[in-house]
């Protein structure tokens, strides 16, 4: 069964991808600014064919590229993340003439998509979105005005379209938000960068007025959250899938330093408080990635459960990623503090992920009420575990 199995062809397919993204992807990473676009690495992927697969592949293969990607260039995993995040609503709910315009140049690489989302005031709750979608009047084109501030975006303010969800029936909730696709040139839209700890793309956007259209509608009109959750649903477990790909890496790279590494008169492996603490950390790496390719198995085959399946595999894995990388850390010493260490800079990506997307106490949230939301529905739901009523 390939969530707890991959085919011979799949692991094959995961070493050429490890190698790819150490001889052509970290070379133009390293020449990046981080922080900023990668271009020339995002053109690559597309040169490559690695962005064409956002579109045609399962969950599954998109959580191997992602973890294969983030072992030997995090930079690239991020890049053919954020492409996919923020054009997969666009491939699920886009028009025809949306999709023919922009898919091809995100598959190329020609064209940086974004997934514009949070806010200064709506990060994890993503239901209190305040960014307005005022119903023009007068003449013209427009049916709506976005006004209002979009924060922590990926690749903004460099993006050359954004899926923006934005209010459109106040009062309303979740069931009040329409998604929209926001070419970068439309007047009124503006931003900045932010300087963050992570060194992928990250920024703000100003709305002053940003006119759209119903033909810029992505689904249906205040049906938006079913786009952003459709679309997280799918990106959560490859997120989880990063975060296993940077622990991969930072486990093999802590075996090969304990079994070199000379101390006490041996070598650090030999030193059970070594050897113990790194088989914890393949174990729980081994663990998260088995709940990864459940979830991502889950979410092709349909399964009904993907919600909690989705959120269990990006809590783990996040949260397991944060304990190997700092655990490597301390087994290496003072080497993993200096810059440019791979482990310095595994370090500062992997604090991120445990809030984007969705933070681990979110993750907690999602569990807990899929756990409870059929109880009503259970005849057995007033019994406790010992049998008797409660």
């Amino acid at each position: 069964m390939p969530a707890f199995s991959l085919e011979p062809a799949q692991t094959a397919w995961c070493a050429e991808l490890r190698t790819l993204a150490a001889d052509r992807l970290r070379p133009l990473a390293e020449k990046g600014e981080p922080g900023r676009v990668n271009r020339p690495l995002v053109a690559e992927l597309g040169r490559l064919g690695l962005l064409s697969r956002l579109f045609t592949s399962g969950a599954l293969d998109l959580c191997l590229m992602r973890e294969s990607l983030a072992h030997a260039c995090t930079e690239a995993e991020t890049a053919l993340a954020l492409q996919g995040l923020g054009a997969h609503p666009v491939h699920a709910h886009g028009t025809p003439a949306q999709r023919d315009h922009w898919l091809p140049r995100v598959a190329d690489g020609t064209a940086i998509a974004a997934f514009a989302l949070s806010e200064p005031g709506a990060g994890s709750d993503a239901g209190a979105l305040d960014l307005r979608a005022e119903e023009a009047t007068g003449e013209g084109p427009a049916r709506w005005h976005l006004t209002g501030e979009k924060c922590w975006i990926s690749n903004a303010p460099e993006a050359d379209f954004y899926t923006v969800f934005a209010r459109t029936t106040p009062g309303a909730g979740a069931r009040g938000v329409t998604a929209f696709l926001v070419p970068a040139d439309r007047p009124g839209l503006t931003g900045a960068p932010l300087d963050m700890l992570s060194p992928h793309p990250i920024g703000r956007l100003d709305f002053d007025g940003v006119p759209v259209t119903a033909d810029d509608v992505l689904g249906e009109v205040d049906r938006g959250f079913r786009v952003a959750m459709g679309t997280l649903n799918l990106f959560r477990p490859s997120v989880g899938a990063f975060a296993v790909g940077m622990a991969q890496a930072a486990l093999d790279a802590t075996v090969r330093h304990t079994s070199r590494r000379d101390a006490f008169g041996g070598k650090l492996m030999d030193l059970q408080a070594v050897s113990h603490r790194v088989a914890e950390m393949a174990l729980r790496t081994e663990a998260a990635r088995l709940m990864v390719h459940a979830a991502a198995t889950a979410y092709d085959e349909g399964a009904p459960d993907v919600p909690k399946r989705a959120a269990m595999a990006k809590l783990l894995a996040t949260e397991t990623a944060q304990y190997v990388v700092d655990t490597a850390v301390q087994l290496h010493g003072a080497r993993a503090l200096r810059r440019g260490h791979l482990l310095e800079h595994l370090y500062r990506e992997v604090r991120a992920p445990r809030i984007y997307e969705g933070a681990s106490e979110v993750q907690l949230g999602i569990i807990a009420k899929e756990l409870y939301k059929d109880t009503d529905k259970d005849p057995y739901n007033d019994i406790d575990t010992e049998g008797e009523s409660l």
